[in-house]
């Protein structure tokens, strides 16, 4: 698949990213899931260039701590609008284009940076407009069901096509991902790659005996049962952080792991930094936060062997069969057993890590910028 130059380390110089910076952008957020972590991280990243963010929020409200968080970095508002995974009916996101068109208006903004794709759709506000896909619902079927859309969500894949082709450039957080979305939606013009980042200090703590893993564990996608089935043979304790109960009903009950619940991230961040090994085995992951952030604190890297943790960690993790507890089991026991592979993939991960900065990322966001803001899409497309 061959894709626009975009990167973690930047844009291709072949292309002139010379353009205009926008004044002010509009960039839509959710306080459940990690596009917060996206956003808040790359709204801080972009003041140092002058760049201010008009932070919007959709679907649940978010915490206090979030809230002061969002309004240390730009201006917040929140809109009594659903997010399109928490809907059955399409027409309860009928008011979300003409309410962000008309933030827009109101805060003379430059650029919209939607990271639901969904949002682009029947946008028209006459300024460019960038989305980000770091998941879909029809993506994840095709992962972890191994199926299309039920007949009932069918509108939530046609919403997105519309958003991809009313947005002037579209992003996807790993070539997997990208991968991902065009065989499900198809060709997808001017669709680009820029790695997600982490902001998180690169630290090293004293290694406790005991393996971590974090999620949203009522997401199949996170594939929390497997993890906990496997817990039953690792021979050191498994803590696994996260919510088991999810906004729609969603449940995972974990019998063999010790559960922490839902932490903040602070507390996440901690738990990983002392844990020896880290586990994530989910069959679904556009980029995979946990992972960068565990091999940022130097732990050993035990992953679901899927195309986008291969992509970005081959050489620095042990992969297991997503699908097999014992797998796992015996991936994460070879590392318990020998402290010297340990040590060494401890190393290689913190190593990788250094590809993901939010510098990086920053560079690369800010080129996609400049070129929409030029009209460089808009032109290309005319050659």
């Amino acid at each position: 698949m061959s894709l626009p130059p975009f990167s973690a380390a930047g844009f291709d110089d072949r292309h002139n990213v010379s353009g205009p910076l926008p004044r002010r952008v509009l960039m839509t957020v959710d306080a459940v899931g990690g596009v917060w972590r996206y956003a808040m991280d790359l709204a801080a990243a972009m003041r140092g260039s002058d760049v201010e963010t008009l932070i919007v929020g959709l679907g649940p409200q978010p915490s206090p701590e979030q809230r002061r968080e969002a309004k240390s970095i730009g201006r917040l508002e929140w809109l009594s609008t659903p997010l399109d995974w928490m809907v059955e009916d399409e027409s309860e996101l009928d008011r979300v284009p003409q309410l962000l068109s008309e933030l827009a208006l109101r805060h003379s903004v430059d650029l919209l940076h939607l990271n639901l794709p969904s949002q682009a759709a029947r946008i028209t506000a006459e300024v460019p407009v960038v989305t980000v896909s770091h998941s879909c619902v029809a993506t994840w079927f095709a992962a972890v069901r191994g199926s299309g859309l039920p007949e009932a969500w069918r509108w939530q894949k046609r919403l997105n096509r519309l958003g991809f082709d009313r947005a002037d450039l579209v992003l996807a957080p790993s070539r997997s991902h990208a991968a991902a979305l065009t065989r499900t939606y198809g060709e997808i013009h001017d669709l680009a790659v820029v790695y997600n980042a982490s902001r998180n200090a690169c630290f090293v703590s004293a290694r406790e005996n005991f393996v971590f893993a974090a999620g949203r564990w009522w997401d199949e996608g996170k594939n929390g049962a497997v993890l906990d089935r496997a817990a039953a043979d690792i021979d050191w304790p498994v803590v696994m952080a996260g919510a088991c109960e999810g906004p729609n009903g969603q449940h995972l009950a974990i019998m063999h792991a010790d559960h922490e619940g839902e932490l903040s991230h602070d507390r996440t961040m901690t738990l990983m930094s002392r844990a020896a090994i880290v586990v994530s085995p989910s069959v679904y992951e556009p980029f995979g936060l946990v992972a960068l952030e565990a091999a940022r604190a130097g732990a050993a890297l035990v992953l679901a062997d899927i195309e986008t943790y291969r992509e970005l960690w081959e050489g620095a993790a042990l992969f297991a069969d997503p699908g097999d507890p014992a797998a796992f089991a015996e991936a994460v026991n070879r590392l318990t057993e020998d402290a010297k592979l340990r040590a060494d993939l401890g190393r290689r991960a913190r190593l990788r890590s250094a590809d993901f900065t939010v510098e990086a990322q920053r560079d690369a966001v800010l080129a996609a910028y400049r070129r929409v803001m030029s009209g460089s899409d808009r032109l290309a497309a005319a050659e």
